[in-house]
């Protein structure tokens, strides 16, 4: 412990200033978990990207995720170059690309938001501009030419300096009646045109504005009053013409200078208007051969197809590109979709677009053979819809680091995602087959099908809605993995499905199994070809799929049904192997009946009533199963239902072998297992995780808590503790060792998915509505955490993790950070010695350092140097030499002529008599009380102990009994004798005491005398010792007697 006055440098730079006092009511968060990243968000808002070209390269584009800015790189395949930090106080609500810098408006006045607009460089904030103080409207879209930076918001222009970033001037929209001057075709600026804006209004007027006067230069009205509202307005790269959409439908290029429309095309309609428009800029793509100029495409936010039109000639639609991103559904604002934004890249065949589906994708238009729609070129996506489960993928063999790198997810836009925790451009959607073709095939992407309306899908070809994921990777092939072309999801008669065990077993197989919403199918994936696989397993009573498994070989795949069924299949061959309860044969039926014509002895119904017997076939599950379980090896099945039982299968006859039942007190909701303590716990409707040892098959722990319906629960890696999210928006840790709730915190959302990663670092998570997964790192993969029991009342709540990171922490930054004091509730047990007066006790010293002691002698003569030290090479005449005066200067030190005259031992034996140990020692013998003296001892190293045994001495005075130090060392240790305490010390420093001062104890009455009374009460105790082993022996044999 530091003094608080030390007398040397110190080594270590102090804290000055105290932590506060910290009580449980000031908590801030989970003292377990802290918050890292939110991964899977692209393009997840409205706000359309913004695109620059880098140098003559490439091309950067910069989307929002809410509250930060992602930029990708389109030469490195929109690899994820930059997240800008810190986030904005609001959501970001326009954005616009300009030199080096991204610049984003945020915030909401009319929601109680604080706004702004910050320019970012590089992923960093570099300047703000300052809002006038009168705004209190969102800003909706950025323009920046010139020396202008103009931002529209509902119904009011602000302009800025440039250079400066300084406000220059407010525009307002021209008064009209209520609401038809709000700027719903936002502004835009056209060449040539010096300091001017258009405005697209509510009426359908599109305003031109000098921003430098403030003044109005024109108004340009609508060829129709029945045209609605301006949508959108885009220049073309024809000088003097600009493109106006209403919302109405049509579309006009109109040219400005004369006022005159030039071309008007139908590109929407009243229920789905344009609302984005691009031209193409590199003088190509038009005509039959695609070598005329004069393209553009449009789009709009109510559907996920993009319009290609021909302008020569009057314009025609060239062709349309069928569901680039997904529609709005039909169903509800759980799945996004609509088109935000498209763009054609300037000089360039490539086409950006960007949707509400959480994607970002480029297409490029092919020369020869030439194709008036583009194809895909690169594309970034995630979700489309929540995350409805998520699992860590398991290592494959120990040592593996897979197991922490992948998690799967599975959203309610019918997808599953393998997401890299390491490298973003790693992670990839697993393809369902080739849905495009099969579109083709059935007329969806046909030249004609543009009757079919703007919001033809693709998503009714992909496999329903995932609500369970199994995995195992023990059998699975990587790349390699049944090479060729294989069928998807086959679901014919088992014993015509083609199976190539050759081939499967040299390569491996699926490793995925997952469960489908509403369909009695389950499906297999390839996790290693990212692919679906070969099968689809069908439950047995033919009922919709509840849950599944796979067993941990990878060789089997378990399916229950919401019917109570429950089927194993191959997943190498896809045939079925097994069903619990087991189908009888007409053999075995009989053999059942004769069995219970037995029971009917009295002699057997004695026998029986011991034990639980079930009858094969029986036992079958009356209500949905929600939870399977195959041991790791193979022998037992464990399965739970909403009809509140617990059942034990044996896996290769199909019987039941035993049952927890717990109806009508609760239904089983889920269940998770951990095979390395193998526990099983099992979630409740009552609000309640108990687990079960599956050895004795009793519940050892009932951990409470929650207060709403479990939502997902997961063990830890090393299954010390199992945490829950229930949907009172409350994560919840239990302890299991002492069954108590260690740690919980709030978010802002329930938490509908949970998912802990292999090796302990990682915990993920899924909030309900949100399409991005939340990741917080494990504080105590570095720091202790204690397992004191904590209330509802210090539960706090925390944000959740963000996309650019920012507020969170890695696992070595989580591990270092400054622990803050808190108060320990906990009731600590009192610190008894002893037990009993009649108990001989051992020290709590290492067994090594007495051990040591005992031996000093020989370590020190092994570690003696071997040579003796060799002094260092002289430096070079230009280095000084270490310890002289830097003035080239001896500097002689005055001495004390006294010093010389004082012997060296008498200085030795002054300085000893101060020591504390001999102070100890000799308190001790005037108190009659050696307990200070004898901690003082335990707490010296090997080697000081040795020194200071070894420094005890006779004394010169007459008396001999005061200062004879070797008198009082035998005392201290009779006393230690007399109370049976540190047996194992005394006999230690008694055998050093005699090796060094034998000859003085053979020499003195006095000292012979007191070693006679330690012998005496060491013999008594060793014989007493040596009868309670014997007895303790005695009965140990006895009770281990296999006669007893």
């Amino acid at each position: 412990m530091p003094h608080s006055d030390p007398d040397h440098p110190s080594t270590k730079r102090l804290k000055l200033h105290g932590a506060q006092k910290h009580t449980p009511s000031l908590k801030k968060g989970s003292a377990i978990f802290a918050p890292f990243r939110t991964i899977g968000l692209v393009s997840p808002t409205s706000v359309p990207f913004a695109s620059i070209p880098l140098g003559k390269t490439t091309f950067q584009v910069t989307t929002s995720v809410g509250r930060a800015l992602q930029t990708y790189d389109l030469k490195r395949g929109l690899n994820l170059v930059f997240v800008t930090r810190p986030q904005t106080p609001a959501d970001i609500t326009a954005t616009y690309a300009w030199k080096e810098r991204i610049y984003a408006a945020w915030g909401d006045a009319r929601n109680g938001e604080p706004q702004g607009i910050w320019a970012f460089q590089r992923g960093r904030k570099v300047a703000e501009l300052q809002l006038p103080s009168d705004l209190d409207q969102p800003i909706r879209q950025i323009l920046i030419f010139g020396s202008w930076i103009v931002a529209c918001a509902l119904t009011r222009v602000e302009v800025w300096k440039s250079d400066s970033l300084e406000h220059y001037t407010t525009i307002f929209s021209s008064a009209a009646q209520q609401g038809a001057n709000e700027l719903t075709g936002g502004v835009c600026n056209m060449p040539t045109f010096l300091n001017k804006i258009f405005v697209g209004r509510a009426d359908g007027w599109v305003e031109i504005w000098n921003v430098s006067t403030g003044k109005l230069i024109y108004t340009i009205l609508p060829p129709s009053p029945d045209y609605g509202s301006v949508t959108c307005m885009e220049p073309t790269p024809a000088l003097s013409l600009l493109a106006i959409s209403y919302s109405a439908g049509p579309l006009v290029i109109q040219n400005v200078l004369t006022d005159k429309p030039v071309l008007r095309v139908n590109a929407g309609t009243e229920e789905a208007p344009v609302t984005t428009i691009s031209f193409r800029s590199d003088g190509r793509g038009a005509g039959q051969d695609g070598r005329k100029d004069g393209v553009m495409a449009t789009a709009t936010s109510l559907g996920g197809d993009v319009t290609f039109w021909d302008l020569n000639k009057g314009g025609r639609v060239m062709g349309v590109l069928r569901s680039a991103h997904n529609p709005p559904s039909n169903t509800g604002p759980a799945v996004r979709g609509g088109i935000s934004k498209i763009e054609f890249l300037p000089g360039q065949p490539v086409i950006m677009t960007s949707g509400l589906d959480n994607s970002l994708k480029s297409w490029i238009f092919d020369e020869s053979p030439f194709s008036p729609v583009p194809r895909i070129l690169h594309m970034r996506s995630g979700h489309a819809a929540p995350v409805s489960c998520l699992q860590f993928l398991p290592s494959d063999f120990d040592g593996a680091e897979s197991g922490n790198k992948w998690l799967l997810s599975a959203g309610k836009d019918r997808s599953l995602w393998g997401w890299s925790l390491r490298r973003d451009g790693q992670s990839t959607e697993l393809s369902q087959g080739s849905i495009r073709k099969k579109a083709k095939k059935i007329g969806i992407l046909a030249a004609g099908s543009l009757g079919h309306g703007p919001t033809t899908t693709l998503d009714d070809l992909k496999a329903p809605e995932i609500t369970c994921i199994a995995s195992s990777l023990n059998r699975d092939g990587g790349m390699g993995a049944m090479p060729g072309k294989q069928m998807v999801w086959d679901k014919g008669n088992d014993k015509t499905r083609p199976s190539n065990a050759e081939v499967s077993a040299t390569t491996g197989w699926e490793s995925v199994v997952t469960a489908h919403k509403d369909d009695p199918w389950a499906r297999t994936w390839f996790w290693g070809r990212k692919k679906a696989g070969r099968w689809a397993f069908k439950t047995g009573d033919g009922e919709n799929v509840s849950t599944v498994s796979i067993s941990q070989c990878g060789t089997f795949a378990l399916v229950g049904s919401v019917g109570g069924s429950i089927d194993v299949y191959n997943m190498q061959s896809g045939r079925h192997k097994q069903r619990f309860p087991s189908r009888l044969t007409p053999a075995q039926l009989r053999l059942v009946k004769l069995q219970q014509l037995k029971t009917l002895d009295k002699v057997n119904q004695l026998q029986t009533r011991s034990r639980t017997s079930f009858t094969p076939g029986t036992g079958r599950h009356t209500a949905a199963v929600t939870g399977l379980v195959i041991d790791p090896l193979n022998q037992t099945v464990i399965s739970c239902s909403l009809d509140g039982k617990i059942k034990f299968w044996d896996f290769v006859t199909g019987n039941l072998i035993d049952e927890i039942n717990w109806a009508p007190m609760a239904k089983i909701t889920g269940c998770r297992y951990h095979p390395g303590n193998d526990l099983i716990a099992f979630s409740c409707d009552d609000h309640c995780v108990r687990v079960v040892d599956i050895e004795t098959r009793h519940t050892i722990r009932e951990l409470w808590g929650c207060r709403d319906d479990i939502n997902d629960f997961t063990f830890s890696n090393d299954g010390r503790w199992i945490v829950a999210a229930s949907q009172d928006s409350v994560i919840r840790v239990w302890d299991l060792p002492t069954s108590h709730l260690i740690d919980a915190f709030r978010l802002e959302r329930p938490c509908t998915a949970l998912a802990f990663s292999a090796s302990g670092e990682y915990l993920a998570g899924a909030t309900d509505g949100d399409l991005g997964v939340h990741i917080w790192t494990n504080r105590t993969m570095f720091r202790h955490v204690p397992t004191r029991q904590i209330s509802e009342k210090e539960i706090a709540a925390v944000a959740n993790p963000t996309a650019s990171g920012e507020g969170g922490e890695g696992i070595l930054e989580a591990a270092f950070e400054e622990d803050v004091p808190e108060e320990d509730d906990t009731v600590s047990a009192p610190v008894v010695d002893q037990l009993s007066r009649d108990m001989m006790t051992l020290s709590l010293v290492p067994k090594s350092r007495w051990q040591t002691l005992l031996h000093i002698d020989l370590i020190k003569q092994r570690n003696k140097p071997k040579e003796a030290p060799k002094a260092p090479e002289k430096a070079p005449f230009f280095l000084p030499s270490v310890g002289t005066n830097p003035l080239g200067k001896d500097l002689e030190v005055a001495k004390d002529p006294t010093d010389e005259a004082r012997s060296r031992i008498t200085m030795l034996d002054r300085s000893r008599a101060e020591q504390l140990f001999t102070k100890k020692l000799l308190a001790g013998r005037s108190s009659g009380n050696y307990d200070d003296f004898i901690e003082h001892l335990k707490s010296l190293s090997p080697s000081t102990a040795d020194l200071e045994l070894r420094s005890l001495s006779m004394g010169e005075s007459d008396d001999e009994e005061e200062s004879n130090e070797l008198l009082h060392f035998i005392r201290a240790l009779t006393s230690r004798l007399v109370a049976r305490r540190d047996y194992e010390l005394t006999q230690a420093w008694m055998t050093v005491f005699l090796r060094l001062h034998f000859d003085l104890v053979m020499n003195s009455p006095a000292l012979l005398r007191e070693l006679a009374r330690w012998r005496e009460h060491e013999a008594r105790e060793k014989e007493r010792l040596d009868a309670l082993v014997g007895y303790c022996g005695g009965v140990v044999g006895f009770l281990r007697s296999p006669r007893t």
